[in-house]
């Protein structure tokens, strides 16, 4: 058995038997097919495998690797898949080498591992079985400070008790190429005797050809004449001189016993670094410079070094700094004094750079383009790509368009640059062949397209090579050719509308997005309407409507006559109860910025119902009896209204005109009048009017008090009443004596004289005439002599409330009949103050003829106030008592 420690220093046992299954060119080699590691190690279980590269007349590639240990329903449960191994397990491959890595082992880890391989071929894949048993124990310990796992501490046993265990010195070491490195370690055999010692490179192992066998450094032809190994008991020592590059690896030391071999995983790592230049600063001008050689391995002093420029010895440097002027084509490289055949890597600046384009045919768009910018130099060039406006692209020395793009055409150069210079390279044309893009369409002018103006659509497609055009409208084709232009010389509104063009060469085809032209023109005639079309009634909802054709779409105005009702962009005018005032003519106006225009006028009929009634006489002045008068009744009303007219409740006249003629009024026709106007949509009645006819007094009524004789010394009462409007004012005369006797409608004579009989008589007057009417009187002497003054006093008391009643009996008439002036009061200031008579005291009116030159004499009437007769009437005899009730008493 062989023994190799694990990551962590725990040991690993190895099975030193190669196993291999195959047959016709399959298998799997196993590098052990045993393998025992202790818990907490890591193992790694190495494998090669290998198939025929045809078969079956196809080409064989491998599709899936796997290591398992158990199987479920028939397949395989790959290890990178398991719970139990997840974060644990690590795959490695190289060509057809593999290995399998399981870090922080487990008891439970103990089990056997197979690795299988799937190819594309038809029943291609093989599992390498049996495979390779692990079984993981307690052996020996280590510890080491956490993330230093690499640095353990020498591993200890377990218990106490000895084990088999391998510790090196060091685990990494670092070399100059040229230099020479001893690797060290301790080993223990516990109840063995080692049969043989030797140190191995794992990925040496007979180079390949048996890599489950290490092969013993000190055969190998790489390390002829370099290798020397000193190993005394427990202590192994090797010496590796003029180290070269390629001598980097990890080194093993193995011992093999009579019963089994023993190894130690991992093991020192070599590390074998060449000399480097390094530019540790350089002038702005980039014409001088600091160099530095140095190792990553060097020690820290004590060192002579050798300067190369331009391959020429500088001898008169040694040390490991080399400061100099230099040019861009000058190579500098350095090496240890002693050892000048293992010289540094040279530094220069960049060559020209070179550029080149992959695929070198023709481009397509969409297609993956790689350009690549290559140079000579040393140290690294740093490089840097620009298109012909000098933006920087891409500072990798590829420059690559996965999916390349028409935009993407045009010149392309790269520069190179390390810290001793930068060149440029030459320019390199990519030309790009692409279908048309989306087209681009334009108008000209750009801006407002008036009717009549000359206009010009242009499309314009980016295509390579360039694309032929054709114009349409809607779906009419307009226009085809290479120009991409269609002229209006003189367009006009039906030419508003979508175009658009399709772009076209060998490559592909494209239509354009459409392009609205709007032709702007001014507004065309409006036409009018209103809402409702049928009879418009006051207090209905009515809406007028203009609408026109422009474009810009008009502002409307609407007026009625000449006043401005409405402005804006509607067009409507709305009446939310549309009243009789708005009947008339409207008419709007559509305008724009390119015109405007009126349209036809619309006449708005508001039918309604009568308004108010008014009422009017003619003349408006003082109407006189006997006149021509005229009232009318007006009123607001659509349709016309008729009319009625009514003299207080009563019915004179219907007609159409509200006109009521009088040819001649009377008296008779004074009173209260008014007028009912009415149409199919209603009624209503005027306000009542006064007519008060003016007329002169009437032949006027007298009567005497008392009615029999009068007997000398006794006290007579005349009364004179007389019909007129205005009231008349009356005024007693006595025949043959020319100044009058009395005013007013009573005339008192106390101690009536026989000299003072004769012919009375009243005249009633008023502004518009007089009349009068005679009356006699006679006296009988001695008779009536002794009246007592209480009887003068009652007889005096009646005739003043006579002519109160009838005053009072005037007013109220003339008062309910509203006259257009005060009734004139008749003059009392002739009438004395009668005693209140005790007894009742009756009188009678004396009716006198109306031919003033012959009085009669008849008995007398009571009814002082009231309307005269006229000359027609008969001649009747009314009769009226008045009752009196007086202190005094006048004598028998």
């Amino acid at each position: 058995m062989s023994l190799t420690a694990a990551a962590s220093g725990f040991v690993v046992f190895l099975l030193s038997v190669q196993v291999i299954q195959g047959q016709d060119g399959w298998g799997v080699t196993y590098t052990s097919t045993q393998i025992c590691a202790f818990k907490g190690s890591t193992v790694n279980i190495r494998c090669s495998y290998r198939y025929p590269d045809r078969w079956k007349d196809s080409v064989t590639t491998v599709e899936r690797i796997l290591w398992f240990t158990k199987m479920n329903n028939g397949e395989p449960v790959d290890l990178i898949t398991d719970s139990e191994y997840s974060g644990r397990v690590q795959y490695s491959y190289n060509n057809t080498d593999c290995s399998l890595i399981i870090s922080d082992l487990r008891e439970r880890d103990s089990a056997e591992y197979k690795f299988r391989f799937t190819t594309n071929q038809e029943g291609g894949r093989y599992t390498g079985s049996p495979g390779v048993t692990l079984s993981v124990t307690a052996d020996s310990y280590s510890c080491a400070l956490q993330g230093y796992k690499d640095f353990p501490s020498p591993s200890v046993c377990v218990r106490g008790e000895s084990c088999n265990r391998v510790t090196y010195t060091d685990r990494s070491i670092c070399a100059s190429e040229g230099s020479s490195v001893d690797i060290s370690c301790l080993y223990n055999s516990y109840n063995y005797d080692e049969k043989s010692t030797f140190w191995f490179r794992r990925e040496r192992n007979h180079r390949g050809q048996n890599p489950s066998q290490p092969e013993d450094l000190s055969t190998d032809p790489q390390y002829a004449g370099r290798v020397h190994v000193e190993t005394e008991r427990g202590r192994s020592t090797l010496r590796i001189s003029d180290l070269r590059e390629r001598d980097s690896a990890e080194y093993h030391f193995k011992f093999i016993t009579p019963s089994f071999e023993w190894s130690s995983l991992p093991g020192t790592t070599l590390t074998v670094t060449a000399l480097q230049v390094e530019v540790i600063r350089v002038s702005q001008s980039q014409t001088y410079a600091e160099l530095k050689c140095h190792s990553s391995c060097s020690p820290a002093g004590g060192l002579s070094y050798v300067w190369f420029k331009n391959r020429e010895h500088i001898t008169w440097v040694e040390t490991s700094t080399y400061r100099t002027w230099f040019n861009p084509t000058d190579v500098f490289s350095c090496a240890l004094k002693g050892h000048e055949k293992f010289p540094s890597p040279s530094v220069y600046a960049p060559k020209l750079p070179s550029v080149s384009v992959s695929p070198s045919g023709e481009i397509m768009e969409g297609s993956s383009v790689t350009l690549t910018c290559s140079t000579d130099a040393n140290i690294v060039a740093k490089y840097t790509w620009y298109n012909q406006n000098e933006k920087r692209l891409s500072e990798e020395p590829h420059l690559v368009f996965s999916s390349i793009r028409s935009s993407d055409s045009g010149q392309y150069y790269c520069t190179a640059e390390n810290k001793l210079g930068r060149r440029t390279s030459e320019y390199i044309l990519i030309n790009v062949k692409y279908g048309p893009k989306l087209p681009s369409v334009s108008v000209s002018p750009s801006a407002e397209i008036v009717e009549g103006s000359s206009v010009n659509l242009t499309c314009n497609s980016d295509a390579n090579p360039a694309a032929n055009y054709t114009w349409y409208k809607e779906n009419q084709t307009l226009l085809q050719g290479p120009g991409g232009i269609h002229h209006f010389t003189s367009i006009s509104s039906k030419d508003s509308g979508n175009y658009y063009c399709k772009s076209e060469n060998q490559y592909g085809w494209i239509n354009s997005k459409s392009l609205f032209i709007d032709v702007l023109y001014g507004p065309k005639l409006p036409s009018v309407s209103v809402s409702p079309s049928a009879e418009i009634v006051e207090g209905s909802s009515v809406t007028l409507t203009c609408s026109n054709d422009a474009n810009p779409a008009a502002n409307y105005t609407w007026y009625r006559g000449n006043q401005t009702l409405l402005q804006g962009p509607g067009g409507i005018h709305h009446f939310t109860s549309i009243s009789s005032k708005d009947s008339g003519n409207y008419y709007c106006k559509s305008e724009n910025r390119h015109g405007r225009i009126n349209s036809s006028s619309l006449f708005i009929d508001v039918q309604y119902a009568p308004k108010t009634s008014s009422l009017s006489v003619s003349p408006s002045a003082e109407i006189v009896e006997g006149s021509s008068v005229t009232l009318t009744c007006s009123n607001d009303a659509n349709p016309a209204a008729n009319y009625t007219w009514y003299k207080e409740n009563q019915t004179l006249l219907q007609e159409l005109e509200g006109v009521y003629h009088f040819p001649s009024i009377s008296s008779e026709d004074r009173g209260n009048y008014h007028c009912k106007s009415e149409n199919q949509h209603g009624r209503i009645n005027s306000s009542s009017l006064f007519i008060d006819v003016q007329y002169a007094p009437k032949l006027p009524y007298v009567s005497v008090c008392p009615s029999a004789e009068i007997v000398e010394g006794s006290s007579v009462f005349l009364a004179c009443t007389s019909d007129a409007n205005p009231a008349a004012n009356y005024t007693w005369y006595k025949n043959n004596v020319d100044s009058p006797k009395a005013s007013g409608q009573i005339f008192t004579i106390t101690d009536f004289r026989a000299e003072q009989s004769g012919n009375y008589y009243c005249e009633a007057q008023n502004r518009r005439g007089r009349q009068n009417s005679t009356l006699h009187l006679t006296v009988r002497a001695g008779e009536w002599i002794l009246i007592t003054a209480g009887t003068v006093t009652a007889i005096l008391i009646v005739v003043i409330l006579i002519a109160v009643l009838l005053g009072i009996r005037v007013r109220k008439k003339r008062a309910h009949k509203q006259p257009s002036e005060p009734t004139e009061r008749p003059d009392r200031s002739a009438q004395k103050q009668p005693a209140e008579p005790k007894d009742n005291l009756h009188y009678a009116n004396v009716h006198f003829s109306k031919k003033q030159a012959d009085p009669l004499y008849s008995n007398a009437r009571t009814a002082l106030a009231q309307k005269p007769r006229r000359e027609e009437e008969v001649d009747t005899v009314e009769y009226s008592t008045v009752k009196l009730n007086s202190g005094n008493t006048a004598p028998g």
